[in-house]
């Protein structure tokens, strides 16, 4: 039986998605910073997971070594999985009823690219070599209840905003991470409440780094292919809808996600450095 930890216990900031989303590039900067901890790593994939999942086997699970750092701020604690953008109402509930005061926080992708990349993940996993999914495969990936239950972004702000205050949930894009870099963190250190000048001291290199998760283990180190034109149409089709309900419930200009999806092209091809890790100098953090 899990031991029940102090009520005085929290967690104090949970990343919450989306898939491919910029959220490795968020733990690497949160990471750097000293008053972030990451007790269970990155995605501790527990309210997603666990057979029986509770609020105080998670804030125990959490808690980190010290609640106080060297120069004598205070350490938040907290995580981020993806997966948990997808998380029914109960769950959600769960964690408001525990932990009320938490910072939640999510960045979300061009849905059309977050699909594509979803589905050679998802090909990698099967084993299979790109040339060898048919166009059909590859729709029938995208129209899949994963891929769009995880492409659903609407659903998923709605879903915790029905429990939180929508001034509690940091909404982040990805296509700021990749131009503005700077203002993201010091937008996410003050929704969080740490010291902004910690990153602001950081080389640039270190904030403007590139990276996105690879498709796993054992997948051969090859430039992802771009998404295939006779696909687009589909995609564009598929997600328009979701891009215009997104725009009205955040006032976010997406246009420059219908430009982006518009003007893919065969020749728009990502630089894959390693099967861990990948380095793209074009296209934003995941």
């Amino acid at each position: 039986m899990a031991i029940a930890p102090a009520p005085s216990m929290t967690v104090d900031f949970l990343g919450i998605g989306v898939q491919k989303g910029g959220t490795t590039w968020l733990y690497r900067q949160l990471s750097r910073h000293p008053q972030i901890a990451f007790p269970r790593g990155k995605e501790v994939h527990y309210w997603d997971a666990a057979a029986t999942p509770t609020a105080d086997e998670w804030v125990h699970l959490l808690q980190p070594p010290s609640r106080q750092a060297r120069s004598g701020r205070p350490i938040k604690t907290g995580e981020i999985t993806p997966a948990y953008a997808t998380l029914a109402t109960d769950m959600i509930s769960a964690i408001h009823r525990r932990c009320p005061t938490i910072r939640l926080f999510i960045s979300l992708r061009n849905p059309v690219e977050r699909a594509w990349s979803a589905a050679l993940m998802g090909l990698a996993r099967a084993q299979m070599l790109v040339t060898e999914a048919s166009d059909q495969w590859f729709l029938d990936h995208f129209h899949s209840a994963a891929s769009r239950a995880r492409g659903d972004y609407v659903g998923c702000l709605e879903r915790w905003w029905s429990v939180f205050p929508r001034e509690q949930l940091l909404v982040i894009y990805q296509d700021d991470i990749a131009e503005k870099p700077v203002a993201v963190l010091d937008a996410l250190a003050r929704h969080l409440d740490i010291d902004p000048q910690a990153f602001a001291s950081l080389p640039a290199t270190t904030v403007a780094e590139v990276v996105v998760p690879g498709l796993g283990s054992g997948v051969a180190d090859s430039a992802p292919p771009p998404l295939r034109p006779s696909l687009l149409g589909p995609l564009v089709d598929l997600y328009a809808p979701d891009m215009a309900r997104l725009e009205a419930i955040t006032g976010r200009d997406l246009s420059a996600w219908r430009d982006a999806a518009s003007k893919r092209s065969p020749g728009n091809t990502q630089r894959h450095v390693s099967a861990g890790e990948a380095t793209l100098p074009t296209e934003g953090r995941g």
